[in-house]
């Protein structure tokens, strides 16, 4: 839910910055008012204007180059920490393609999970596969909370000194 709710606040902070810029761009422009039938009309400059259709040519690449770049963000940070994806290891081989496909693994500094990105797609686009973990340091102090247990089945443990 995290992970949803910071892409929709990137998504709208981008909006308003966009949007200004826009707004900016349409009131620096000169505008020229036409007479229509004895009445002035505020012409629309788009389509009419050429250097002014260029500038919201530029401004709709800007904005389409402004959510590509926070969508690509987003696919590299962690589902649990919202972190960046670090360390990225490449596995699989170009030569050996039925056997091990190469991709490259992005991992959670922090033990949260790993990102699968697979390099070569041959049936069609594949998402990204995130496999979130487990604690990592669970499994590393679950061992000290036993008292006196042992793994082995004829093991013999020396009672405790009394003073």
């Amino acid at each position: 839910m995290k992970y949803w709710a910071y892409l929709v606040a990137k998504l709208m902070i981008a909006g308003v910055f966009l949007r200004g810029l826009g707004w900016a761009i349409f009131h620096a422009w000169p505008q020229t008012d036409t007479f229509l039938a004895g009445r002035r009309v505020r012409s629309d400059l788009f389509a009419h204007d050429l250097p002014y259709t260029f500038a919201m040519w530029l401004y709709a690449l800007v904005c389409i180059g402004v959510v590509w770049v926070i969508v690509w963000d987003q696919r590299y940070r962690c589902r649990t920490c919202l972190r960046r994806l670090r360390m990225p290891i490449q596995s699989g081989s170009w030569n050996h393609v039925l056997f091990g496909a190469p991709r490259t693994d992005y991992i959670c500094l922090y033990g949260h999970g790993t990102l699968r990105v697979s390099e070569l797609q041959i049936t069609g686009h594949q998402e990204p596969d995130w496999e979130p973990h487990d604690d990592m340091w669970k499994n590393c102090f679950r061992s000290k909370r036993r008292k006196n247990k042992s793994s082995w089945p004829l093991s013999y443990t020396f009672p405790a000194k009394q003073v």
